[in-house]
């Protein structure tokens, strides 16, 4: 059984499974609306761990991307699809806001707390521990403050019916709206708990910079050690959604878990059935794509 992932996007959700994903969306007509495309299969040097994280991450920003604006257009939030360019730029904006938001902005309130407290400067560690603690603050305050909105409210329950169904499919279920509402909407193989991951990770790996170098610096290298940081953390989430049963894992996976209540909610019958939609869309591809080179081996046989 391969591994399934999704998004939950503009009154729809997107599945990803192997190289292919759909994403499913309600219209307003109510019709239940498909795009379906296949993901190319990368090379061997790229599925490396660690290495592969970084473009898993690449690869679900990517596609992301393209199932929310597939989504805006075709539950009419969207009347125009936009440009190239402007996403560019949209794109581009973020990442500079994320940067500044959750790497520059703590490490200069942990530099004017370390002013004020001497103890903060102390160690590498503890001047990284301050840190971390305030990105996780800035991020709690950002999750809790996008909450209000009631459009958002309604994506966290499409992303609540994505993990949903996914549990559904991991037990071997059939795909009903009676049977996947029996799940959790929380799931650790989620980019909620990878998020929450990540910064905990950057508290270990930022302690690895001298605590006396140039505050320039100290933001440079962040940004330079963040693949290192997603590929630990991707690690992690794989490797734990695996071995749950462990205690330490457990454990380690909870506060992912925790934070997943403020970003999934409960599904309604529709949205449970856009989730299964896109679900079994994939895995009708998949399914396909095994038979197709099933009869190409018996082919090569004969």
């Amino acid at each position: 059984m391969k591994d399934v992932g999704g998004q939950a996007v503009i009154e729809g959700v997107m599945m990803r499974s192997g190289n292919v994903w759909s994403v499913a969306v309600r219209n307003p007509e109510k019709e239940i609306v498909i795009k379906k495309e296949n993901v190319r299969s990368l090379p061997k040097p790229l599925k490396l761990p660690l290495l592969r994280g970084v473009v898993a991450l690449v690869q679900s920003l990517s596609i992301g991307i393209k199932a929310l604006l597939y989504s805006a257009e075709a539950s009419g939030h969207e009347e125009e699809k936009p440009s190239s360019t402007s996403m560019f730029f949209t794109v581009f904006v973020a990442f500079i806001l994320g940067t500044g938001l959750f790497l520059l902005l703590p490490l200069y309130a942990t530099k004017l707390l370390g002013m004020i407290f001497h103890s903060v400067n102390t160690s590498s560690l503890m001047f990284n521990l301050v840190d971390g603690l305030i990105r996780v603050i800035i991020f709690l305050a950002y999750i809790l403050s996008i909450t209000m909105s009631k459009d958002i409210r309604r994506v966290f329950q499409y992303h609540g019916a994505e993990h949903k169904a996914v549990h559904a499919y991991e037990a071997n279920e059939e795909l009903t709206p009676e049977n996947v509402d029996k799940y959790s909407t929380l799931h650790p193989r989620c980019g909620t708990s990878f998020l929450l991951i990540v910064m905990m990770m950057s508290i270990l790996i930022f302690s690895m910079i001298p605590k006396d170098w140039h505050f320039v610096w100290k933001f440079l290298s962040r940004i330079m050690l963040m693949p290192l940081i997603a590929g630990i953390s991707y690690e992690f989430i794989k490797y734990s959604s695996k071995k749950m049963n462990s205690v330490f894992v457990r454990m380690m996976a909870t506060p992912g878990l925790w934070l997943q209540k403020l970003t999934t909610g409960a599904p309604s019958r529709d949205q449970l059935e856009v989730a299964i939609k896109a679900l079994k869309e994939v895995l009708e591809v998949e399914s396909q794509d095994a038979g197709l080179k099933e009869r190409e081996g018996n082919a090569l046989i004969r």
